[in-house]
């Protein structure tokens, strides 16, 4: 089963068609997740949350009483805690729902702190034997993850680029079969790569790394014209 959790992110960097992408998904009967405010995003767009999970501190009491009246299943987390609602709520998915894959919207844009505790708590040992389960998805980007080992890395449709970022410190990584391509290199502290491309006539690439964590950054540029940022757009 497939699962989307929509998190409190900027609506502006959302993928363009988000609500009938999750329309579509909630009637084959994929998995959706509200996270703290996005349990109230997702009720603004008509799909009510099969699980709602945070601390809620963002919602005001109406809000928070309208997703306790219409969700089955409501969790709710102390507001000083350790592990970050987002951590919570891929524990609840993979273990409590058994779900094969979980596509994380509204964990970019908006507060820079908040969406490096999204990139990085895949580090986090409960939840990184999910990590290759997980991407983070926006309006301009996709991001995966890929554990040490051997990787064939397809092509994500509409994404012409890409960016291998180590995570940690990582030993031996070789990025294949790409346009620019890098061998055997070893890094004690995060390092990213970033603007690659696949090869003309080539759908795909081997990333191979002894040690460590690598997220792949599939992106396309937007229109120059458009500011993503812009709230008035």
């Amino acid at each position: 089963m497939r699962a989307y959790a929509l998190l409190g992110g900027p609506e502006n960097v959302w993928p363009a068609d988000i609500q009938k992408r999750l329309n579509k998904e909630k009637k084959v009967g994929s998995l959706l997740i509200g996270v703290d405010r996005g349990s109230l995003l997702l009720e603004e767009m008509g799909l009510v949350p099969d699980l709602a999970i945070g601390d809620f501190d963002s919602l005001r009491p109406e809000e928070l009483s309208k997703i306790e009246t219409n969700v089955h299943d409501i969790r709710y987390s102390n507001p000083i805690k350790d592990w970050t609602d987002s951590e919570l709520m891929i524990r609840a998915a993979f273990i409590d729902y058994h779900v094969d894959q979980l596509t994380i919207l509204g964990a970019t844009g908006g507060r820079i702190d908040h969406f490096l505790v999204n990139l990085f708590m895949l580090l986090n040992p409960a939840v990184r034997c999910y990590a290759e389960k997980i991407s983070l998805v926006d309006c301009q980007n996709k991001i995966i993850f890929l554990d040490h080992g051997q990787h064939l890395v397809q092509q994500q449709g509409e994404y012409p680029y890409f960016g291998v970022a180590c995570l940690e410190k990582t030993e031996n990584l070789n990025i294949l079969d790409a346009r620019y391509e890098l061998h055997g290199f070893s890094t004690a502290y995060p390092r990213i790569f970033a603007s690659n491309e696949f090869k003309k006539g080539n759908n795909r690439f081997h990333l191979n790394l002894s040690s460590g964590m690598a997220a792949v950054i599939f992106s396309k540029d937007i229109n120059r014209f458009h500011n993503i940022y812009d709230e008035n757009v």
